[in-house]
């Protein structure tokens, strides 16, 4: 490669690795200290994500190994030593940290574009990771690591269900004469804490999700008509996702019509909406990695018959009455069986139960049949352990919903929330209106209707 070409590579590569929005180096930094501090001594190992075999399915990285590093790159694994001091049995060790980057695979990068390896100037500067080696190292810095103290056996994390991580195990076992691989610890428990909390740069990079994805709602509500498929409105929200910012769908788009409004996870968006009929569109994007998570449920025909805005009243309803009742550190979700009387759940069951009835004069909570909500952040479904409560700086969704199959009718309302310091609710996505009014009033502003 000329002096030139190489030049116009290593200006240009920064921006083609880091197309998203990433937050300064300074906070991997700071996340892999604070998981190293959690190791209790040992040393993890996490896998980037491989590319995809497929020209239609898009990279996406590993969140766990987003979350530590803002590297956007397929094939690499990162490394953290954590520091030990030493005893008669384990030697003392400082904090280390690797990023290993896969060897360049300069015809593949025809099709792909170029990529970063160890061998390429300011690799540490670009990956913001203190030390940059080949991949092809690994077996033999783990391999050294074990030997000098061979208690790390049982102190070495990463992710046990991946094949590079049991292939590591493995290979390092029969370096060291070993017939048994160390067991590996799964370190997604210790990233799935550090990841609760969300920072100010990761709050940021989540409005900017919801916001791109109420936009994306407003198109679709001002384009809703009889006649339309599913996959049409489905199409529309997308469209308008990308348009606005974000790389991908937060998950796929659900658009249920008339009977299939009554699915949860209705999928196949194949049918043409019918005058009459309540459509449930479940649909948001996810920027720079981080997800929105919104539901809107909306009439076919811009107005809700006096039966669908009875049921919807209820769903809104229940929904204010578990944010008005929520309290930080003490208030749990996703307790759809209401273990706990005072869980959002049970509270927004209690509402329905209260507030509305079936043809058969019975109360409206057996059709709220899931969990009122979930943690959101890096994932849509964020990993959290819901018998606690939520916390302080946390991001979660409150989504009731009331499915009536005999009806033909499901209504779903679904908002982002974020626990503000002082333990008060911060709505990300409530830019987009949802009262009935306000719904019919936006779909007869847009059609004339």
């Amino acid at each position: 490669m000329g002096f030139s070409r190489r030049l116009l590579l290593l200006l240009f590569l920064p921006t083609l690795l880091f197309a998203l929005d990433r937050q300064p180096a300074s906070v991997y930094h700071g996340r892999r200290e604070h998981l190293a501090a959690a190791l209790q001594g040992g040393v993890a190992v996490l896998f980037a994500a491989e590319e995809p075999l497929l020209d239609f399915m898009p990279f996406r990285q590993d969140s766990d190994f987003y979350y530590l590093t803002g590297w956007n790159q397929p094939g690499a694994a990162l490394l953290i030593e954590a520091p030990a001091a030493g005893t008669d049995l384990h030697p003392a060790r400082t904090y280390r940290e690797i990023m290993l980057l896969p060897t360049r695979n300069l015809r593949l990068e025809l099709y792909t574009g170029p990529e970063l390896d160890a061998a390429s100037p300011g690799a540490p500067r670009i990956t913001g990771v203190d030390e940059v080696q080949p991949m092809t190292s690994l077996p033999a810095i783990l391999g050294a690591l074990m030997r000098s103290d061979r208690y790390l056996a049982a102190n070495l994390w990463s992710e046990p269900d991946m094949d590079q991580a049991r292939a590591l195990a493995s290979w390092t076992a029969t370096t060291l004469g070993s017939a048994t691989p160390p067991a590996l610890q799964d370190v997604r428990a210790l990233t799935a804490v550090l990841r609760t909390v969300k920072d100010p740069g990761e709050l940021a990079l989540m409005q900017k999700a919801a916001d791109a994805s109420v936009k994306a709602q407003l198109a679709l509500i001002a384009a809703i008509h009889p006649g339309m498929t599913e996959r049409t409105a489905a199409g529309i929200i997308v469209e308008n996702l990308m348009k606005n910012g974000c790389e991908r769908v937060s998950y796929a788009p659900i658009v249920g019509s008339g009977p299939n409004s009554t699915i949860l996870h209705y999928s196949e968006n194949s049918r043409t909406m019918q005058s009459g009929d309540v459509v449930l569109v479940d649909a948001a994007g996810e920027y720079s990695m981080y997800a929105a998570d919104i539901t809107r449920s909306m009439p076919v025909n811009g107005r809700f018959t006096a039966r669908q805005r009875e049921v919807y009243n209820v769903v809104l309803g229940a929904q204010r009455a578990a944010m008005e009742a929520f309290v930080a550190g003490k208030s749990r979700i996703n307790d759809p069986y209401h273990r706990y009387p005072d869980s959002l759940d049970t509270i927004a069951f209690n509402y329905m139960n209260a507030h509305g009835t079936d043809l058969h004069g019975q109360g409206l909570g057996k059709y709220f049949i899931h969990g009122i909500g979930h943690s959101v952040g890096i994932d849509v479904h964020d990993p959290w352990d819901y018998s606690k409560p939520i916390e302080k700086g946390m991001v979660f969704t409150i989504e009731p919903g009331i499915y009536i199959p005999e009806e033909k009718l499901g209504v779903r309302i679904e908002d982002d929330y974020y626990v503000r310091p002082d333990g008060t609710l911060e709505c990300l996505t409530c830019a987009l209106p949802k009262t009935a009014d306000a719904i019919e009033a936006l779909m007869h502003g847009a059609a004339g209707r």
